[in-house]
């Protein structure tokens, strides 16, 4: 039972981190409909970043701030080329993505070779109910509720928020009332890449990164995202959390070589029920 409820532990700390990218992605979606498959690149340079800046003797803190905001300025800059130019249809913005997650291969191999690296994060572990869980992977815990709190805070209450989400409900609306939609997409670009920044920061002492980790990153990303349909916040929470459990438990009961097929089959049955589910909802509507 204590090993259950360490991997159980452990799980939802993996969840949690696999729920911050995810955001990024529905954050982008909602407001641009684009499918952003450079969100898990955005993590990686925030990790390389950090590993980098604590080798120089920055401390701890700034060093994990200044890293999240380079992937915020990285997730601007993927925006505006993704849809800066208008008229841009969402299929050719997801393949300029897809383009930016290769370029950053390049560029990240250019500036921190192809070696993982890691940083050092909270040393120690506490017990909790006979389970023994890492003071990091609380940390993640403790940093993701607050994430989906300001996020919850940010979008219904302040006016900016609100705009993001005009533009996301009714975007020709957005526009008739004033909101610039395509500054309000930019910012979503950022937005996402700031979530995916803060993700990677609190990965990379769980975990060694290299330029080609983001494979698993929105893999496992985009299937929470996938499970909240790319536009519900909190399904994609739900989402990640059991698929961070799921593989976990399978890599702790020596399954731990298949955890992306678990990541991979639990989005295609997602996939599937889904479009069993509109299919059904067309058919009465008919």
């Amino acid at each position: 039972m204590s090993a259950f409820l360490t991997y159980l532990l452990n799980g939802l700390a993996v969840g949690c981190a696999i729920a911050l990218i995810a955001s990024g992605l529905v954050t982008i979606y909602r407001v641009t409909g684009v499918v952003n498959f450079a969100q898990g690149t955005f993590a990686v340079a925030a990790g390389l970043c950090t590993s980098s800046l604590l080798g120089l003797g920055l401390p701890h803190g700034l060093s994990e701030v200044a890293a999240a905001l380079v992937a915020a300025l990285a997730g601007l800059l993927t925006g505006l080329a993704a849809i800066g130019k208008r008229g841009t249809t969402p299929l050719s913005s997801l393949i300029v993505t897809l383009g930016v997650g290769v370029l950053a291969y390049a560029v990240e191999i250019v500036l921190w070779g192809d070696q993982p690296r890691s940083a050092p994060g909270l040393a120690g572990s506490v017990t909790v109910a006979g389970a023994r869980i890492q003071t990091q992977h609380l940390l993640v815990i403790g940093v993701t509720v607050a994430a989906f709190l300001l996020l919850a805070l940010f979008f219904g209450r302040t006016y900016l928020g609100k705009a993001l989400t005009a533009c996301a409900s009714n975007p020709y609306a957005a526009r008739v009332v004033g909101i610039d939609v395509r500054l309000m997409g930019l910012l979503a670009f950022a937005l996402g890449g700031l979530l995916g920044g803060i993700a990677g920061v609190l990965v990379t002492p769980l975990r060694p990164i290299s330029f080609d980790t983001d494979v698993t990153l929105i893999v496992n990303g985009f299937a929470a995202a996938v499970f909240g349909a790319l536009t519900r916040p909190v399904i994609t929470l739900a989402g990640a959390l059991l698929l961070g459990v799921a593989e976990t438990m399978a890599a702790g009961y020596g399954y731990g070589s298949h955890q992306l097929e678990v990541a991979l089959g639990l989005m295609l049955l997602v996939m599937i029920v889904q479009a069993s589910r509109r299919s059904a909802i067309s058919q009465e509507a008919t």
